[in-house]
Order: structure tokens, then C-alpha cells, then sequence
């Protein structure tokens, strides 16, 4: 549930992008997040969780990922919302003892970190996004799916869980605030990706912690490119290591 990280982000390397106007519930929730960040966080069974967030979310997804993000031209990564993503410690691949860096081959990392303050965003090769827009208020995900492409040149990884979380907000509501249908999901990502043609999209869908979809990664262009009119919903599902 990435809405908070560690404070050692890598800092951008190119310059800032103006910050995206949210909804006032938008802007209520990260106020929530802040608190949750500080405070801890209530769960769905009474327990209480005091070391907020710092799982890091793409370690369980890393194989599924590997051959799209460590391809050459994918040198600079902005993680957005990146939660306890620190891509320069090592055993993210318990195998090797490889950092996240080193498992993918990139360069540099940006970690894009609203409820923490950190509000610096750049245009990389890769935006991955990993248990975040779930935790967004309904009527900012159009906007906030734009700017994660908008913020893309080349590859955007998407992970979202589609059931409710077992933390709670401070107000008492579900933190996982926007529960949909993989099918939900992928047809409000392929309607924004009309607008950039030549970013490539990879979308996780978890249907629970351990096991989901995976669709198809696409470009739009191939679209226009195909001979004939059908498009095909192509997944598989999946049970990450």
C-alpha cells in the first residue's frame, strides 16, 4: 500500500512537473495518508500497525516486470507513489542479493511521494505505479491515470488491487477506497492511452494479495496498426513469488 516511502529518495535528476490539481476529496485523503505515515494505522481486525508502509510493492511483481523495465532503452524510472520502494538496497531479488537497480538494469530513480511531502516529478523512460490507484478518490483517477502517462516516454507498469485492504483509514473507512473489476480498470487505462500512442502499458490487476491478471501489454498505436477492426482482451493470471 504505497502512499508513504523512506525519506532516502534519490532526488530527480530533470526538472520539476507542476503538481496535479486533486478534487477537495482528493486533497482530504492525503491529509489521511500524512497522518496514517506518522501515526500508524488501525486494521480491519483491531490490531494496530505502527511502522507505516515501507513494503516495497514491485518486489513481489519483479519477474513479471523484468523483461519490460530492464530492456536498453529504459535507463530512468519515477517511481509514483512509491511508498517503501528504496531501489538502492540490496536482497530486493532474495536470489542474487541484487538492488532494484541492479535487478532491472536502470540508472536512475525518482520516487514521487505526495503524502510525504515529496513532490518532485520527471519524465523518465518508465513510470511504475504500484498499489496506488486504489487508495485515489474516484473522481481524480481520470487525471491522475493522464499524468502518470503524460510522465511516460517509453513504458508505464500499473498495479492495482482490486479488494479491500486490511488497514483503515483514521476516519474509519476502508483505505482502499476505489474497489473495481480488473475489466474496470483496463478499460479506463486503454481510454487514456488513445491520447499517447507510443507508450507501452503493463497492467496488474491483483484479485487478492497473492494472485490476479495480467494483461496483455499494448501500445494504442498497434491498434491502428492492426489489419482488421476487433481487439483482442488478452491476461493471464498469476500468482506472484
Amino acid at each position: 500500500m504505497p502512499i508513504v516511502f523512506m525519506l532516502r529518495a534519490v532526488p530527480c535528476w530533470r526538472g520539476r512537473v507542476k503538481n496535479l490539481k486533486l478534487s477537495d476529496k482528493g486533497n482530504k485523503l492525503i491529509k489521511l495518508y500524512e497522518e496514517m505515515a506518522v501515526t500508524g494505522y488501525a486494521r480491519t481486525d483491531g490490531s494496530k500497525v505502527s511502522n507505516a508502509y515501507n513494503d516495497f510493492e514491485l518486489r513481489k511483481f519483479r519477474n513479471f516486470c523484468k523483461e519490460q523495465i530492464s530492456r536498453d532503452e529504459i535507463k530512468t524510472v519515477l517511481d509514483y507513489g512509491g511508498g517503501g520502494s528504496d531501489w538502492d538496497a540490496s536482497g530486493f531479488d532474495p536470489a542474487t542479493g541484487e538492488t532494484a537497480k541492479q535487478f532491472f538494469r536502470v540508472k536512475e530513480v525518482c520516487i514521487f511521494e505526495p503524502a510525504r511531502n515529496l513532490m518532485d516529478k520527471s519524465k523518465s523512460d518508465c513510470v511504475v505505479c504500484m498499489d496506488v490507484l486504489e487508495h485515489i478518490f474516484v473522481a481524480d483517477i481520470p487525471n491522475i491515470i493522464d499524468e502518470l502517462f503524460s510522465l511516460t516516454n517509453k513504458l508505464l507498469v500499473i498495479n492495482v488491487a482490486c479488494y479491500k485492504a486490511r488497514a483503515l483509514l483514521p476516519n474509519g473507512e476502508n483505505a482502499h477506497i476505489t474497489v473495481r473489476s480488473p475489466d474496470w480498470w483496463k478499460g479506463v487505462i486503454d481510454a487514456a492511452s488513445i491520447n499517447y500512442e507510443d507508450v507501452e502499458v503493463m497492467l496488474i490487476c491483483s484479485k487478492t494479495f497473492k494472485s490476479g491478471v495480467v494483461f496483455e501489454t499494448f501500445k494504442s498505436c498497434d491498434w491502428h496498426a492492426s489489419a482488421g477492426f476487433t481487439t483482442e482482451l488478452k491476461f493471464q493470471t498469476f500468482k506472484p513469488n
